[in-house]
């Protein structure tokens, strides 16, 4: 199933859950909860997993890649380029169109310009927008997801540690999930949204466009919840896990966090 925009209006959107992050100074930030958000949500209706974020190895310790992530500040616009210095192809406030913080995985450097995916751009493709720390704040995160299609599973990285392997349902052969470099840009609680997208919602810079037949909704894909069996290649390009991996993913990737879709 794809996350549309007339969705939004039927959830609270905000921060996916607990963020681990590092300050601006370069030390770890505290894991925190969004008081009131879709997290709290979730524990009145769904039984969260047994883990401890706090039990995660310190900073120093943590052996692999970290990513970096700029978040627009409130109140601020940034103008997207179709290259450093380039055309502005996009002009993006601090909220996405579902209302979460608008956050970016930082997929390149160059210079004084950070490289980044956005759903307004398309697979595939990297905007350019400033390293302005008026406008931005800059981190970065541990966390990733990736994705193997042909194996139909997601893990949960923290730098090279994986700590979550859950198998998933795949798009169909019409309409397979399209691999690609996408970043986490909401997290949606599946409370109000119907059945299919079950107990929570991880949207995804990505659209998916070879949509089956006859489709009504949009083109976005999304890491989602679902109240059916899982596996096989079924879905419409999403990946479906079972709610209890999902509220597992759901409570711990950062909005931002990139994620790896590959065959």
């Amino acid at each position: 199933m794809k996350v549309t925009a007339s969705i939004a209006a039927l959830v609270v959107v905000a921060f996916a859950a607990f963020l681990l992050l590092r300050d601006g100074d370069g030390s770890e930030g505290s894991v925190q909860a969004s008081g009131g958000g879709p997290l709290d949500a979730l524990r009145a209706s769904v039984p969260m997993p047994d883990f401890d974020p706090l039990a995660l190895p310190p900073v120093d310790d943590v052996a692999g890649p970290s990513f970096p992530l700029a978040t627009v500040r409130p109140g601020h616009t940034v103008a997207v380029r179709d290259a450093p210095t380039g055309k502005v192809i996009a002009r993006l406030g601090d909220e996405t169109e579902f209302g979460s913080v608008r956050r970016f995985w930082v997929a390149e450097v160059r210079g004084d310009w950070f490289g980044v995916p956005a759903p307004e751009l398309g697979n595939g493709r990297l905007g350019w927008i400033r390293d302005d720390r008026i406008v931005l704040d800059v981190s970065e995160t541990h966390y990733s997801v990736d994705a193997d299609v042909s194996e139909q599973r997601v893990e949960l990285r923290y730098g090279n540690v994986v700590l979550d392997r859950i198998p998933v349902t795949v798009g169909s052969p019409g309409s397979p999930t399209p691999p690609g470099a996408y970043a986490v840009t909401d997290g949606l609680v599946g409370e109000g949204l119907g059945p299919y997208y079950g107990c929570c919602v991880l949207a995804l810079t990505g659209h998916q466009p070879n949509l089956p037949p006859n489709w009504l909704g949009g083109d976005r894909i999304a890491i989602h919840g679902t109240p059916d069996p899982v596996g096989g290649a079924r879905s419409a390009g999403c990946l479906r896990a079972a709610n209890e991996d999902m509220v597992s993913l759901f409570a711990r990737v950062p909005l931002g966090a990139p994620v790896f879709i590959h065959a």
